[in-house]
């Protein structure tokens, strides 16, 4: 196995805990739960055949990482009481293109 899926999903845990330290020190570990439970978007990878593969792009191929879902990700960053959710589904995405960078 690579390194590259293991530091994705190592991603996916520490850069929102870094955020939600530096953003929302008061209430740090609740914004980190909030934005660790946007990877549950995750799901609509049981619909692709294979569910895994390591070298496909997520963004704009699942339909919870479309370009229209995170437009809608961007607008929840918006407003206070979906603030936290939207970031957390934004640095997803951000993790996730990263991703597709790295496979090329």
């Amino acid at each position: 196995m690579s390194f590259r899926p293991i530091l994705h999903i190592v991603l996916h845990f520490l850069v929102p805990g870094a955020l939600a330290r530096w953003v929302f020190a008061e209430k740090w570990k609740s914004a980190w739960g909030i934005m660790l439970l946007a990877m549950v978007i995750d799901i609509d990878h049981l619909a692709a055949d294979p569910i895994y593969d390591p070298n496909r792009c997520g963004i704009g191929f699942h339909p919870l990482h479309s370009y229209a879902a995170i437009a809608v990700y961007a607008l929840l960053a918006v407003p206070a009481k979906t603030r936290i959710a939207g970031i957390g589904l934004l640095v997803h995405m951000l993790l996730d293109g990263l991703d597709c960078l790295w496979t090329g």
